[in-house]
Order: structure tokens, then C-alpha cells, then sequence
């Protein structure tokens, strides 16, 4: 009778693993480059919550990841920097869900070796200034912006032969943090990060010279059926993650103007 009992609680045992393990899923996101250290924070939490599921997070261009994922690459959720590019993968019948907003980024001016809060676009006009660097506007809504912020200031034909452009806008911070440009215009959510901080100071560009960076999420199909890719996209609405994201100068879509 003992043995049976035992062999019994082995058998009971080895079904709770095996379906704890079936359970436990893995989640691939592509997140725009602005989201790295806030995101980062947010897995960080998540993953406590739900010890199960491993979330695993690329970050690149938007416009890259828009491409990707149209030629099928293995993401279950895409966070880009601007959110058309999700509604577009929605209109395609590209995506497992319904796009939704999650935050409105903001461009600064920073520099290491000047002092960057004492500066406007129009101060990247002199001669001093040697290499300014941006995101390539062709692929990363932060490119695109700081391109729109420089004509709206009248400023572009003169800057333009100084410009030298990073992949994404993680990519141009490092530009400018190696000394291969001067000054750069960054996602004010990198330069609040305290390794940007302790480093250079920033001037907040106005956002009446850009279009909004509205930013938006959507699951892919490949994640349509995941449930922590559900779970994680959820996830992203709760206190706890919508205090990181606030920490990181993020204005959240309920108090976006």
C-alpha cells in the first residue's frame, strides 16, 4: 500500500511539472529603440510577476521591424516608435490583435562636451559645430522628427551637410556619447537614464515643431495564440509599468495631449 501511495505521488508530481512547463511560454518582442532601459524595467517587473514566462526584447529601427515583420520574422509583439506603422500591419491583416497606443515620446537637444540646456536648433548652426548626429528619418521616427523640428526652425539647409545618422535612435545616443558628434538629437526616454545623465545636460525641443511621436503596440499573428504575449501587452497598462514609463519621460496616452 506504501508503494503504491508513493508511486502515486510521483506520478501526481510529474503531471503538475509537465504542465507547469506547458504553461510556461516565451514572448519575442521588437521594440523601437526609445523603449530599452524603460522596457528593460518593465520586463525586469513583469517576470516576477510571472516566473513561468521569459520575455525576450530586440530593439531597433520601427521601420526596420515593420519590414521584418512583414516578411515574416519570428516577433510576437512590436513596439514602435510610431504608431502608424502597426496600424498598417492591422489594414494588411498582419497582426494578431488591435493596435493600441502606449505612449508620446519626446526629442531633446544633448551633448557631453557642451552644455546642451543653454540651446536651441538654431545654435546648431555655428560654425563651432562640426557633427550633428540624428536617427536616419528614412527608417526611425525619431530621425523624422528631428528632421521635421530642424525645417520648422529654418535651420535644416544649414545643418543638413553636418548631420551623420544612426540605424536607430539608441545607436545615434552613441554617436554622440563616443565623440563621433558633437550633439545629437535623442529620445529624451535615453537621455534620463542615469549613465546619460551623469554624462551631459538637454534641452527639451518644443513639440509644436514635430509631428507627435504618438507610439503604439500590436500583436503580430505569430502571437495572436500566446497568451504571455497577452499577458505581457496587458501588462504594459498596470501602475507599475506606467510609473516606469512615466520615470522615463513617456507622456502615457490618458494624459497625452
Amino acid at each position: 500500500m506504501q508503494f503504491k501511495f508513493w508511486k502515486h505521488l510521483a506520478i501526481g508530481l510529474s503531471l503538475t511539472v509537465g504542465m507547469s512547463a506547458a504553461h510556461a511560454e516565451k514572448v519575442t518582442v521588437a521594440a523601437a529603440a526609445d523603449l530599452k532601459y524603460a522596457m528593460a524595467d518593465v520586463v525586469q517587473t513583469f517576470e516576477k510577476a510571472h516566473p513561468n514566462d521569459k520575455i525576450d526584447v530586440i530593439y531597433g529601427s520601427s521601420g526596420k521591424f515593420f519590414t521584418q515583420i512583414q516578411q515574416g520574422a519570428p516577433y510576437d509583439l512590436f513596439y514602435s516608435a510610431d504608431i502608424q506603422y502597426p496600424r498598417d500591419l492591422e489594414k494588411a491583416g498582419q497582426a494578431g490583435g488591435k493596435v493600441a497606443p502606449y505612449a508620446v515620446g519626446r526629442i531633446v537637444l544633448w551633448s557631453p562636451v557642451m552644455d546642451a540646456s543653454k540651446m536651441t536648433l538654431e545654435s546648431l548652426t555655428n560654425p563651432g559645430i562640426k557633427h550633428i548626429a540624428i536617427a536616419n528619418p528614412k527608417h526611425a521616427p525619431y530621425g523624422k522628427r528631428a528632421e521635421e523640428a530642424l525645417k520648422a526652425a529654418n535651420v535644416w539647409d544649414k545643418v543638413e551637410p553636418k548631420l551623420v545618422y544612426g540605424e536607430n535612435i539608441s545607436h545615434t545616443a552613441q554617436l554622440v556619447d563616443s565623440g563621433n558628434a558633437q550633439v545629437g538629437i535623442l529620445a529624451l526616454s535615453l537621455v534620463l537614464t542615469p549613465q546619460m545623465q551623469s554624462k551631459g545636460k538637454y534641452w527639451l525641443i518644443p513639440d509644436n515643431l514635430h509631428d507627435p511621436l504618438e507610439q503604439g503596440y500590436v500583436l503580430t499573428k505569430r502571437g495572436e495564440n500566446n497568451a504571455a504575449a497577452k499577458a505581457f501587452a496587458a501588462y504594459m497598462d498596470s501602475p507599475e509599468a506606467r510609473a516606469v514609463m512615466t520615470r522615463y519621460g513617456f507622456v502615457l496616452p490618458s494624459s497625452a495631449k
